[in-house]
This record gives structure tokens, C-alpha cells and sequence, in this order.
């Protein structure tokens, strides 16, 4: 990740739509198979369907938290939302950008010594769109705060 980017416009919402689309999409196919499955067998009682309905409705609710990871600029700093947590942080707090390759997602070098997956740019599906918006997001923090670009 070496060539700069251009520096988007704030706010800016950074998340993995290719990933989240096929999460949602399998997660919503499950919910119904498993609803019609519960409702169409005729043998099935009440409990059993009702457990054939809960199924798909925590394996949805997995995938939706698995969908859930974004990060977002915004002028006075980022948030990072990652599976079940969320962090504020201001842009002075961002030392570095990083995506190397064979990471799972970007991490953020941060003024405490510290190091915050950012979940919210993974390079899985969508390899050239992850790398365009680390860039993007380096080009923010260096702007707006005291980040320097990484190796």
C-alpha cells in the first residue's frame, strides 16, 4: 500500500458492502428456508418448530453481527465499529494506517502504543476496494491529525 490516495470528503463511511451483502443475503436465505421448513412439515410439533424458527433467527442474527463492522471519518475524528465494540477516537489519536498484505484488516497504530483492527476495511472479497479505502483512510489521518504513512 504505497501510492497516496485522494483525500474523500467528510464524512465517509468505510465498511466491506461485497462481504456484507453476501452475509445478509445467506442470512436472510437461512431465516426462510428454516421458517418454510418449520411451517411445511407436517409431523413437526409445536416446540420442534418453533426451535427450527430460533435457529434461523440466531443464525441470522450471527451473520448480521458478523455484517455489523464499519469505520467512519468524520472532521473531528473516526469511529471504529468492529463486531461488538465501538471506539471513538480523534484523529490526533491515529499515528498510522496499516494494511499489509495477508492481513485480515486494516490496523490503526495509535498514540498509546497501542494497535486497533479496523474490521471495518477487509480485503476478503473485495481486494482492490479495501486497499483503495485504506489508502483513503490514511490520506484522512495524515491530513487531519499527526499520521505518518506506513511501510
Amino acid at each position: 500500500m504505497s501510492a497516496a490516495a485522494p483525500t474523500p470528503a467528510l464524512p465517509v463511511t468505510f465498511r466491506p458492502t461485497r462481504t456484507r451483502a453476501v452475509l445478509m443475503t445467506v442470512g436472510i436465505a437461512a431465516l426462510v428456508v428454516l421458517t418454510a421448513v418449520a411451517l411445511l412439515l407436517e409431523r413437526l410439533g409445536p416446540g420442534e418448530r418453533a426451535s427450527f424458527i430460533l435457529t434461523g433467527l440466531l443464525f441470522f442474527g450471527v451473520l448480521t453481527l458478523l455484517s455489523r463492522p464499519k469505520v467512519v471519518a468524520e472532521e473531528g475524528g473516526v469511529t471504529v465499529v468492529n463486531l461488538t465494540t465501538k471506539r471513538r477516537l480523534e484523529w490526533a489519536e491515529v499515528l498510522r494506517v496499516n494494511l499489509r498484505p495477508g492481513d485480515p484488516w486494516v490496523y490503526l497504530d495509535l498514540a498509546d502504543g497501542t494497535s486497533l483492527p479496523a474490521m471495518g476495511i477487509q480485503p476478503g472479497i473485495a481486494k482492490a476496494h479495501a486497499i483503495s479505502d485504506a489508502r483513503a483512510l490514511r490520506a484522512l489521518a495524515e491530513r487531519h491529525g499527526t499520521g505518518r504513512a506506513a511501510d
